[in-house]
């Protein structure tokens, strides 16, 4: 479009090289090549088949980062998670062994994923002056409370019939079938939140809650769908991690809500609401599952995982606020 200088003036605004570049995702997408450079480096296994083969058991978890990234968006938190895939995938090994259809087997990780996803939906709602960290540690305790009865004095449950589980668990080609859910996921929830009313909706609840209620948006029922989508996809993990361990038992899904919680962070969400979007969470995702396997491979302690994954969300937390001092300071310094 022509302006009264004559100038054109572009309707939409063009993204230069330089600034994709410098941008978080790109940011986050040149770390993921530096990264597998780095992991062929230190572990000789490191080899397309071999990743791919120890993939399933850590793709479960990316399930997961989808709703939470929309629950941080929100301005809330959910730490039960790990409890809920515990709960949904020894309640799933339990009616699979009882002879049941396989199927129903699933249907119970999804169910039970599900209502406890609800009913953390169903207590932040109807007592909205509760804060989300306090209530999800409760039922965090409770979930996984309830699993450990279940499981009794053993501990853990495995499977009797392994043939269904051993369906999801396939492969096409030397591609788990899981890859493929996963990335149909992450394109769903990243449409949703990046080109529908409700993904707009998550937004403007984050950012000013209040003034979302009064611009007529219904907060307490977006909070309520994305705690029991965040459920259910809870459920989806537990289902998936069973074929993958043909089992259960007390320590499943533990530390997973600290994973995919440093997935999101990591990939640009922020953890005070309104701000982020899902690409980013998705290459950080990939980037946490690479660095645990390459680390596995060369036998690093489990521990040494947790504190470096750890360390990685201190930094994705740190960085923009020391963007914003630095910007702060340029300004104060052009005005001077």
């Amino acid at each position: 479009m022509a302006g009264k200088s004559g100038r054109t003036i572009q309707s939409v605004q063009k993204n230069s090289l330089k600034s994709t570049l410098l941008s978080w995702e790109g940011a986050l997408a040149i770390l993921f090549i530096a990264l597998n450079i780095f992991n062929s480096i230190i572990s000789p296994s490191y080899t397309v088949t071999n990743v791919l083969r120890e993939m399933p058991k850590y793709l479960c978890e990316i399930f997961m980062l989808f709703p939470m990234a929309y629950i941080l968006i929100l301005g809330d938190i959910d730490i039960s998670v790990g409890s809920i895939v515990c709960l949904s995938a020894t309640m799933g090994c339990f009616v699979c062994n009882t002879g049941l259809p396989v199927g129903l087997s699933f249907l119970t990780c999804l169910a039970v994923g599900t209502l406890c996803g609800l009913l953390n939906g169903i207590i932040l709602t109807t007592f909205t002056e509760l804060p989300a960290m306090i209530v999800t540690l409760g039922t965090q305790i409770i979930f996984r409370g309830i699993a450990e009865i279940t499981l009794g004095s053993g501990g853990s449950v495995s499977l009797k019939n392994t043939a269904g589980y051993n369906a999801i668990a396939g492969k096409v080609g030397i591609v788990p079938i899981v890859f493929f859910l996963v990335i149909i996921a992450a394109v769903i929830f990243t449409v949703i939140l990046a080109k529908t009313t409700f993904g707009r909706k998550l937004y403007a609840i984050g950012s000013n809650r209040t003034a979302a209620h009064y611009a007529g948006i219904n907060v307490q029922k977006c909070r309520l769908i994305v705690y029991t989508i965040m459920g259910l996809m809870a459920g989806l993990c537990g289902m998936f991690l069973t074929s993958a361990l043909f089992g259960a038992n007390t320590t499943t899904g533990q530390n997973f809500e600290m994973d995919v919680i440093a997935m999101a962070v990591f990939g640009g969400i922020a953890t005070t609401g309104g701000k982020g979007n899902l690409i980013g969470g998705i290459i950080s995702a990939f980037i946490i599952v690479l660095l645990r396997i390459a680390l596995g491979q060369i036998n690093l302690n489990s521990q040494l995982i947790l504190v470096i994954i750890g360390a990685l969300l201190i930094i994705a937390v740190l960085i923009p606020g020391i963007s914003s001092s630095f910007k702060a300071k340029q300004k104060m310094k052009a005005v001077e």
